[in-house]
């Protein structure tokens, strides 16, 4: 008996879930991944011809950070220009926004006309993978046709989207954790360069840093690594 449709879409992601679960943290390519998930999304959704992940901040930045052709890349610097669009809506405020016409669509008029102006898209399908208080991240189906994505097209997008969130929170995490990990390691080399210097053991060497943090607003990692290319600086004078 062969598999449906939808079991063999959440098949795939699923084994690229697994693939980044156990994969080493210094292997995961990031770009590569959101890659493979716009492209098993064109793949799977009839209609859709094109896709992108958007990824915006509170502060109105906006990135393309995976695209399968030029034109995900150019709708999202529209919305950035325009400071809205159905990709900003689904991520910020509803979980789908779907588009049926950019023609005769009423909401963020900007938007749509630059996208009839200058693209020949015309159906948006646009899905929440995460938001937090930062930032927020949305799968995006597009096609140069009115009317493209039925209900059955919005079904598969919430299953690949669903798929995909689990895969971007595991890269997120796995980015997390490489981030915290080069912050232990500069820490640590300061420690150890204001102990060797001073005399003094770990514990009194970080309450140093913690003190030096306070005194000047500066994040902890800052002082730091300040400490440290201070450091580096210097032995390349000395020799």
């Amino acid at each position: 008996m062969s598999e449906t449709p939808h079991a063999v879409i959440a098949l795939q992601i699923s084994d690229m879930i697994r693939d980044i679960q156990q994969s080493p943290h210094a292997d995961v390519d990031v770009d590569a991944i959101l890659g493979e998930l716009a492209e098993s999304g064109v793949s799977y959704i009839p209609a859709a011809q094109h896709a992108g992940i958007t990824i915006a901040s509170r502060d109105g930045k906006l990135h393309t950070a995976a695209a399968t052709s030029e034109y995900p890349i150019l709708l999202d610097k529209f919305q950035q220009r325009a400071g809205d669009g159905p990709c900003l809506t689904a991520a910020w405020d509803q979980h789908v926004i779907k588009v049926d016409d950019v023609e005769s669509e009423q909401r963020w008029p900007a938007y749509c006309r630059d996208t009839l102006d200058e693209t020949p898209i015309r159906s948006i399908m646009a899905f929440q993978l995460y938001a937090d208080q930062q930032t927020m991240g949305a799968l995006n189906f597009y096609a140069e046709r009115p009317y493209a994505f039925d209900a059955e097209a919005v079904e598969a997008g919430l299953i690949v989207a669903t798929h995909a969130a689990l895969a971007w929170n595991l890269l997120r995490r796995d980015e997390q954790f490489r981030s915290a990990l080069a912050t232990r390691d500069v820490i640590g080399q300061a420690k150890g360069m204001l102990m060797e210097r001073f005399k003094i053991d770990a514990v009194q060497a970080f309450e140093v840093l913690k003190r030096l943090s306070q005194n000047s607003n500066t994040p902890l990692v800052d002082i730091a690594h300040e400490i440290v290319t201070a450091d580096r600086a210097s032995d390349v004078v000395d020799n």
